[in-house]
């Protein structure tokens, strides 16, 4: 009574005789002793905690859930707060402890403990339909635990050992699978390099061997070219002379055979007619 002063953070509800007046906004607000009352609402956000409740899902197990609430008073319908409910935190404890349970009812164990944010998304619009009519606005909720039976909760920690011994697996599985293909490619690399310098290796081989054999074609064709040019310019006689000196080395071995070539006697004779005819031509001189 008499001269209040409102924060910034709340409103003032004024009732006159028993009868709403209206709501204050922040300041000094002065109220009249006996005539007026008032009665201050916080706009603030706050938080409730809902203690762990035993809920039972679809498939029938048991689990305990325990959540947050975060709400706060709508500026612009503040007077519901004071004029439609009595204590609204109590309200809304109830009723959420009751729309758990309906959540939780209607889903499986499963979902319940994979589904965590789906379940407060569920529950925020739940509660919200209800505490609206109150002027609260729930803002978030946020499940903190859940907690299945111990039995599922073996049940669950032997899945999952044997789910991570199926990934170790898996992995080791892949990463032989990766280095199998990784030899492979080399291998196959390795292959191709090797046939590649083979083929490299051949091919100069064939290359030298034929600059080789066209080098030997010409020099066996120079040497018969001068042969023949030496040839050309011999007469009988050095031809001769030369079967004599074969002859004689023939006579310095030890064979007691010879074979003389059939050309031999018409070579001898014209030897021999040169040989006359040089005796007489020196007669007549």
């Amino acid at each position: 009574m008499g001269l209040n002063i409102i924060k910034q953070y709340q409103r003032l509800a004024v009732f006159r005789w028993g009868r709403f007046m209206g709501m204050r906004g922040p300041g000094v607000r002065w109220l009249w002793p006996i005539i007026d009352a008032g009665r201050t609402v916080d706009l603030r956000e706050s938080f409730m905690e809902i203690p762990r409740q035993t809920c039972i899902t679809k498939d029938n197990a048991p689990i305990d859930v325990d959540f947050l609430i975060y709400m706060r008073v709508m500026e612009d319908r503040a007077e519901k707060t004071v004029l439609e409910v009595n204590d609204f935190i109590g309200a809304a404890r109830g009723i959420a402890t009751t729309t758990l349970r309906a959540v939780i009812g209607d889903i499986p164990l499963d979902d319940a403990l994979a589904k965590r944010e789906q379940i407060n998304a569920v529950l925020r619009t739940k509660l919200d339909e209800v505490t609206e009519r109150w002027g609260v606005k729930v803002t978030t909720v946020e499940i903190r635990e859940i907690l299945p039976p111990k039995e599922v909760q073996e049940a669950m920690n032997r899945q999952m050992s044997a789910e991570r011994i199926r990934r170790a697996l898996v992995t080791q599985a892949e990463g032989d699978r990766q280095a199998a293909i990784t030899r492979a490619e080399g291998e196959k690399q390795a292959a191709i390099l090797k046939a590649e310098g083979d083929r490299q290796a051949a091919i100069l081989r064939a290359e030298g061997n034929r600059q080789a054999a066209i080098l030997n074609a010409e020099g066996f064709s120079l040497a018969l070219e001068k042969i023949n040019a030496v040839a050309q310019t011999a007469d009988a006689r050095t031809m001769s002379l030369q079967y004599f000196e074969t002859l004689k080395h023939l006579g310095e071995g030890a064979a007691t055979k010879f074979i003389f070539p059939m050309e031999f006697t018409s070579m001898l004779q014209s030897f021999i007619g040169q040989i006359g005819g040089n005796k007489g031509g020196n007669q007549k001189q």
